[in-house]
């Protein structure tokens, strides 16, 4: 009787209708067994025929309904198939898949916990029943069959709500959402950098930014700027008196003294002396005027230059030759007194070097022609006082004639010796001519022995006339070089007069200072953005150095 209501039992299984999808899962996985040769609906099975005459025992409709109960709970076709293999292995012989988890129940073993699942809630006491009157399947197990205080089975899906197929993944499916969690995580990860640099950037960036421009908009005091123009000029009539002539422009001849007076305009000295005339420090101590740009009630002078620096601002154009001066004040009327002042003050510094190099030049070419004069004047008087001191005033001449008489003396002899011998050649000379002819020869040499004895002693000795003509001659060459010394210092101080003359500079202004009607600084928008790129650039600085150094170590 026991054999038969199980093979029942087994055809109900075959034809009852699916619970959902596990139930065709389980058909397919459970071994085919041996028909029985009748099938019966479940109404037959849970109420025999009267025809046949059988009567079903207790433990066996109790059977029925535990296998009814555990179809209701909607297991899937994977826990039915864990369901047989443990069965197997624990050496039952489960006519189904159902009926094997009946009897591991029964067994006190739970076919679908794991060895290392996660332990579950502990179920209640007095747990409420299923719905429809099936009693749950954990109010039947003993403490033993699964452990004391836990659930040995997974949860139950109510019978009257949608079944579901299995949530286990198929590779490709779980690579893919493995995927679309990595791209989440990455976004995740974007948003947070994204997050943390706008902060950076609204730290390090935006907020002093916007501190800047507050600061130029509303808190800065205006400065009106008064702005001028003038350049150097030099003497232009005196173009050619140079060795170039007049081939270098006017700006490349004036390039040192535009510099020489920029270098002025910005120096200490030229601050000293505006604050000693029309109040520099005092105007940028007032009250009214916002701390940035004002100075401390006793600034010393380097604060003082420092705002100096700031608020006057020169620059010169080598190519024109023009100096550009721009003075910011608090007043626009104090900006271009400023200005005024500091024009004044570069061209009494222009009159000053000019008038330097002039004076020099004069000075070195006054002295030489000084001194070649007064040796020119000392030669002089020696030549005159060598020609007072001796008995002739002109020895040289003496001496020339006594040469002059000796040589017409000794031509008249040579004539009256040949005269003579004329007429000694005469085989009856005329002795009266012959005596008169030889008496004249001997007065002629007379004559000469007389000159000859003359010019010898106005030739020798410390007095004689040819000592005094050297000596006047020496005397005379001296006068002569003096003479052209005084003649090149001459025209060394007319080529100095010139060139000092050339020296002369000129300040010319081309733009007057005049005070301005509209404040010229703070410019707020450029300023902003410029305090805007400069915190930017400070930022990426700072950033790239950090990300290297970060590199350096990690690496």
């Amino acid at each position: 009787m026991t054999t038969k209501p199980k093979a029942r039992k087994f055809r109900i299984k075959r034809t009852a209708p699916a619970l959902g999808s596990a139930a065709p899962a389980s058909e397919r996985d459970t071994p085919p067994e041996k028909p029985a040769p009748e099938a019966k609906p479940r109404e037959q099975t849970q109420k025999p025929s009267a025809q046949s005459g059988e009567v079903a025992s207790n433990q066996q409709v109790q059977s029925e309904n535990t296998i009814d109960a555990i179809r209701q709970e909607g297991l899937t076709g994977r826990q039915l198939r864990m369901a047989r293999r443990v069965a197997q292995k624990h050496g039952l012989a489960p006519t189904s898949d159902f009926d094997a988890v009946r009897l591991l129940r029964a067994k006190g073993i739970d076919p679908f916990q794991r060895a290392n699942m996660l332990e579950l809630v502990v179920p209640q006491a007095g747990a409420e029943q299923h719905e429809g009157g099936a009693p749950d399947a954990f109010a039947s197990l003993p403490a033993s069959a699964g452990g004391a205080g836990r659930a040995q089975l997974p949860q139950t899906v109510p019978v009257k709500q949608q079944q579901l197929p299995s949530t286990e993944l198929s590779p490709a499916d779980r690579r893919s959402q493995e995927i679309q969690n990595i791209q989440r995580d990455i976004a995740r990860r974007r948003r947070k950098k994204m997050g943390l640099l706008l902060v950076r950037l609204a730290f390090f960036v935006i907020l002093p930014t916007f501190l800047a421009g507050y600061y130029f908009y509303t808190i800065a005091t205006p400065m009106y700027a008064t702005k001028s123009e003038f350049l150097i000029i030099q003497n232009e009539g005196s173009g050619g008196a140079g060795p170039l002539g007049g081939l270098l422009p006017t700006q490349f001849a004036t390039n040192a003294d535009s510099i020489a007076v920029q270098g002025f305009l910005q120096s200490k000295d030229a601050m000293l002396r505006l604050d000693r005339d029309v109040g520099f420090k005092t105007h940028f101590t007032q009250n009214w005027i916002d701390p940035i740009q004002r100075l401390s009630d006793n600034p010393t002078n380097e604060e003082a230059y420092k705002t100096y620096k700031k608020n006057v601002k020169i620059g010169y154009d080598p190519t024109e030759g023009m100096i550009r001066m721009e003075v910011a004040a608090a007043d626009p009327l104090v900006s271009a007194e400023f200005s005024s002042q500091l024009i004044d003050y570069a061209e009494q510094r222009v009159n000053n070097l000019s008038a330097q190099k002039r004076d020099d030049q004069m000075r070195d070419a006054r002295q030489g022609f000084e001194r070649a004069e007064s040796e020119r004047r000392t030669a002089q008087e020696n030549l005159v006082r060598l020609q007072i001191e001796g008995s002739t005033l002109d020895p040289e001449g003496v001496i020339a004639s006594l040469r002059t008489q000796i040589g017409q003396l000794e031509t008249q002899i040579i004539e009256k010796e040949i005269e003579l011998a004329s007429l000694l050649n005469n085989a009856r000379p005329n002795q009266s001519r012959v005596d008169g002819a030889r008496g004249t020869l001997e007065i002629l040499k007379d004559q000469l022995a007389a000159l000859n004895n003359k010019m010898t002693d106005v030739s020798q000795g410390e007095n004689s006339l040819a000592e005094l003509a050297a000596r006047i001659q020496i005397a005379q060459a001296d006068l002569a070089s003096r003479d052209l010394m005084l003649q090149s210092a001459l025209q060394q101080m007319e080529q100095a007069r010139v060139e000092a003359t050339r020296q002369v500079r000129y300040l010319t202004v081309a733009v007057e200072p005049i005070a301005p009607e509209e404040p010229t600084y703070p410019r707020a928008f450029e300023n902003t953005i410029l305090a805007f790129l400069v915190f930017a650039g400070i930022y990426l600085m700072i950033s790239l150095t950090a990300s290297i150094l970060r590199e350096q170590v990690t690496s």
